[in-house]
């Protein structure tokens, strides 16, 4: 079967190709949750097999080797193997569709691959994930990902030596391979008592601010006001409160069920097939739905997880921007609030392998837990100590709901607003480092060589004023 694909997606192919061809061992193409990641790793995986090359298309999730099968081997006709549990496996097949849990078990007893895929790969700093890049040196390995730094905003120039862009979020939607949105957002957080200084908010008093959770507004209450018969995916902050949502909904007649990781892999299939035919109008779920879930026809994505992480962020909000059948919009309810710390969906952003600039104010220090068992010292976000195995109890996240409305956001006058404050960051630029940072943001193509550029003319424009004063003062 031949493959098809959008403009854009053959010039990431093309790309891609010329890079390899040119001696690159691995490479990430970022391209936005919906735009079509999937169907360019069948073209690529089908380029391999018609040359008697090996490869193997990794994936994390049950739901992710399901929506894979059917991308590679029912649409686009590749002969396939299943490296995952529950399904049957052929080693014989020059392609596999891995699960990165069963592969991490399994890959040294199969014949090694030229081309290794790996979908969502900004997990890649996972130690199942990581040991299984590492012992494929030889390999080319191609990232796949819409966010591609890890969940801490840190890049992946440790695994990849280039990366490919694809069309923005905005660009898409523009061309209609996205769907438009209507966002509705708690107002904008209270301010008060956060001191100024140099005519910005206090950073210290702004961040204890913003690292309170606090969920505004009840989603069942605005899914029947805004989203009655929709299909939605609400992101919930603990198991606990998932179930309890979709209790909620289904006694109020909207059919509903929770799923999470430890949900029997049966009974998630059939929540899963039953969501996609429409018998199921909402799926509560914490995290699991983030990536990778392919369904165009939801409508609605309600977001009662507050994250400080972009990445997270995007990957949820994107669930619900696929175009459908029908579908005029995508509605997103974000009821943490997390927005107005990330900013608008389709906002312009600029991905790099070196990751994002730290914010210097914060600590730099990672946060760390010890081991009750051991007494080792691990990373706080450990669920096993990576010493002794011992199994950290979970601690329920503390999350504050208040009663409250949810605003639509008025797109158009926030990015005035954004636009403003970039405009006042760019005033208050004094290093080319800051002006560097405001080209990037702008999308500029070389935003060094614009950044030297306005500091040289800066420069030049200080250095004549200075010599008019001068001229000036010795004419007095």
């Amino acid at each position: 079967m031949t493959l098809s694909l959008r403009p854009y997606q053959e010039q990431l192919y093309a790309d891609a190709r010329e890079l390899i061809r040119g001696g690159a061992r691995s490479l990430l193409i970022q391209l936005p949750t919906g735009g079509g990641k999937t169907v360019m790793v069948a073209k690529m995986l089908a380029n391999a097999a018609s040359k008697g090359y090996r490869g193997w298309f990794c994936v994390h999730r049950r739901e992710l080797v399901k929506q894979s099968v059917i991308t590679l081997g029912e649409s686009a006709g590749i002969p396939l193997g299943i490296v995952a549990a529950g399904f049957p496996g052929d080693r014989h097949q020059a392609i596999q569709v891995c699960s990165i849990q069963t592969l991490a078990r399994r890959h040294e007893l199969m014949p090694k691959p030229q081309l290794i895929v790996w979908d969502e790969c900004h997990h890649l700093a996972a130690a199942s994930w990581s040991s299984i890049f590492a012992a494929y040196p030889d390999a080319v390995h191609v990232g796949m990902t819409a966010t591609p730094e890890r969940l801490d905003g840190t890049g992946l120039g440790k695994y990849f030596e280039k990366m490919i862009r694809g069309l923005s979020t905005a660009d898409l939607i523009r061309d209609g391979w996205l769907s438009p949105y209507r966002l509705f957002a708690p107002n904008l957080v209270d301010l008060t008592g956060v001191h100024t200084v140099g005519g910005d908010f206090n950073k210290r008093e702004l961040n204890a601010l913003m690292q309170k959770s606090t969920v505004v507004g009840d989603a069942l209450d605005h899914y029947l006001k805004h989203a009655a018969g929709m299909r939605a995916v609400v992101f919930m902050w603990s198991v606990e409160s998932s179930i309890d949502m979709a209790r909620r909904f289904n006694a109020a007649g909207v059919p509903a069920a929770h799923v999470d990781g430890e949900t029997d892999s049966t009974a998630r299939d059939h929540a899963i097939d039953a969501f996609k035919r429409g018998d199921l109008r909402v799926l509560t779920n914490v995290d699991l739905f983030g990536e990778g879930f392919d369904v165009p026809a939801i409508e609605a994505a309600f977001l009662l997880r507050p994250t400080r992480s972009l990445a997270l962020y995007l990957q949820q909000v994107g669930r619900s921007l696929r175009p459908a059948p029908g579908k005029k919009e995508a509605l997103i309810c974000d009821h943490a609030g997390n927005c107005r710390m990330h900013g608008l969906p389709d906002d312009a952003r600029t991905w790099s392998l070196d990751g994002r600039l730290k914010d210097k104010s914060r600590s730099d220090a990672a946060p760390i837990r010890q081991c009750s068992y051991c007494y080792a010292v691990v990373p706080a976000a450990s669920v096993v100590c990576r010493h002794c195995g011992f199994k950290f109890p979970e601690q329920p996240r503390e999350i504050e709901q208040v009663d409250g409305q949810l605003e639509e956001v008025d797109v158009k006058a926030e990015r005035a607003r954004a636009r403003e404050v970039e405009e006042s960051y760019f005033a208050k630029a004094e290093t080319v480092e800051q002006l560097t940072r405001i080209g990037q943001l702008r999308g500029y193509k070389n935003p060094d060589w614009w950044a030297r550029s306005v500091f040289k003319g800066r420069l030049a424009a200080k250095a004549g004023e200075e010599a008019r004063k001068a001229i000036m003062g010795g004419m007095v």
